[in-house]
């Protein structure tokens, strides 16, 4: 699979753009677990026009990251255009579109997921991106604004035809948001159209390495994106990578590697964000670092309400020690 100059090999994987979740200090452990691409949290095109510091930190990429995406969302031509022109000095190997973020403050402005209550402002909007960058330009998007409007075969036709070199299709409509199951059918139908040569990338329920060949094999899809099953759990693409190689399942990881993850992982995120942000935005990984763990819950309280980073650090020691070695979790 190629998309621009880059050759993935055959079925990549790769890290969904999630806000607040795919910054650096995650996408490093991922990429160390075996993740091929892993896109940024997506940009505010009016915070990066402006100059905004919180969009401008967004663009932070380190060497061990590459290839990377960096991913942007807005809803008029003049500031998309002028964001991909800062993002390019970024230095990012493919630009990335959102289409498909369906948070109520994003959709009421007609970015994300919004502007598929018009796709011919969305062609528009694409076609105006792809010109003023030399960088790949990719999109994300799902199948459509509603049951109703699942318009994804064209869409994708149309953006194909104005320049985008590859496609990332969650299988439910903005109407759906997160519920329900994701219908790959519809995602398939844009990988066995004649008429697309683009890579094909799906996204949506894959949180398994069986579900992942198994999604492979029945939709025919070019690569698979991981989202939420990745949070707290960056050995997913590794145990996906080992299955998809030998049909046999990796051991989890031991309670060493996992805390150790979860120790660099609250290191880093205070080291890129600040201590107050990179303690408040690690709580959502805890609860898959240590899903499973027997009478986890007192510890996994202390990880999501102090503020104290000496008491943060000493929990994940102390969570070592005790059911390091397997002492607990055989039992």
């Amino acid at each position: 699979m190629n998309i621009g100059s880059l050759n993935f090999g055959d079925f990549p994987l790769f890290l969904a753009p999630m806000e607040d979740v795919s910054d650096p200090p995650f996408r490093a452990l991922c990429k160390e677990q075996g993740c091929d691409m892993m896109y940024t949290e997506f940009v505010s095109v009016e915070g990066l026009i402006r100059d905004a510091e919180k969009s401008v930190q967004k663009l932070d990429i380190y060497p061990e990251e590459r290839p990377i995406g960096v991913q942007i969302f807005g809803a008029e031509i003049d500031s998309m255009m002028r964001a991909a022109e800062i993002v390019e000095e970024a230095g990012p190997e493919v630009l990335d579109i959102n289409y498909g973020c369906p948070v109520k403050k994003v959709v009421c402005k007609n970015a994300g997921a919004g502007i598929l209550r018009d796709i011919d402002a969305m062609v528009e909007l694409t076609s105006a991106v792809v010109k003023a960058t030399s960088l790949p330009v990719t999109v994300k998007t799902r199948l459509g604004w509603d049951e109703n409007t699942k318009y994804i075969a064209e869409v994708a036709e149309r953006l194909q035809d104005v320049g985008i070199h590859a496609i990332s299709i969650h299988g439910r409509t903005r109407q759906q948001m997160y519920k329900g199951e994701a219908d790959w059918n519809l995602i398939a139908e844009v990988k066995n159209n004649p008429r697309i040569h683009i890579p094909v990338i799906g996204n949506g329920d894959i949180d398994s390495p069986q579900k992942a060949v198994e999604y492979k094999n029945n939709y025919g899809v070019d690569g698979i994106m991981i989202g939420r099953a990745s949070i707290g759990n960056p050995w997913i693409f590794r145990e996906i990578k080992h299955y998809v190689a030998t049909g046999e399942l990796l051991p989890p990881p031991t309670v060493e590697e996992r805390v150790e993850a979860a120790r660099r992982h609250l290191s880093h995120s205070i080291q890129w964000k600040g201590l107050k942000l990179g303690v408040l935005e690690m709580r959502r990984h805890y609860t898959n670092y240590f899903k499973g763990f027997p009478n986890i819950k007192a510890y996994r309280s202390r990880l999501v309400t102090s503020h104290d980073t000496s008491e943060l650090f000493d929990t994940l020691s102390e969570i070592q020690s005790v059911y390091g070695d397997g002492k607990v979790l055989q039992a």
